[in-house]
């Protein structure tokens, strides 16, 4: 059995947060929950994340700013962002993928968590042909 994939899920909105962590829960990720960016941040820096999931309008840190703390650490480290109070966001950010709230179905936030956790571990494929395939000396 695969070990589980674990997601920061961050949202100062209490119901959002639980709506998001039961989804993912039952799909099989392992989610840690936070309220507010400073303790998503404390959450991060122990380690074992694989991605993160945050609101962009929170008190204190918000979500760009989350985010861009996290890419410090750890760039390769996927990072969704988003928001029910912009519907495009134009400024720059770190994110890997920008989605407004209530404008996609939770199936396509799934497929793009799975594509983002699929590209970070990369192909494994490539990996184990490397290892079968002995290497090859010229002679000269």
């Amino acid at each position: 059995m695969k070990p589980k994939r674990t997601i920061l899920c961050v949202d100062d909105h209490e119901q959002s947060l639980s709506i998001r962590k039961i989804m993912l829960e039952t799909r099989g990720y392992r989610v840690i929950a936070c309220s507010n960016g400073q303790e998503a941040l404390e959450c991060f820096r122990k380690g074992g994340i694989d991605l993160v999931l945050t609101d962009l309008i929170m008190p204190g840190l918000d979500g760009t700013k989350l985010i861009e703390a996290i890419k410090a650490i750890s760039p390769q480290t996927p990072a969704i962002l988003l928001s029910g109070k912009v519907k495009i966001y134009d400024r720059d950010t770190q994110a890997d993928i920008f989605l407004p709230k209530g404008m996609y179905a939770p199936v396509e936030l799934l497929e793009r968590i799975r594509l983002l956790l699929v590209r970070k571990r990369g192909p494994k494929s490539t990996h184990e042909r490397m290892q079968r395939v002995p290497a090859r000396t010229s002679a000269a």
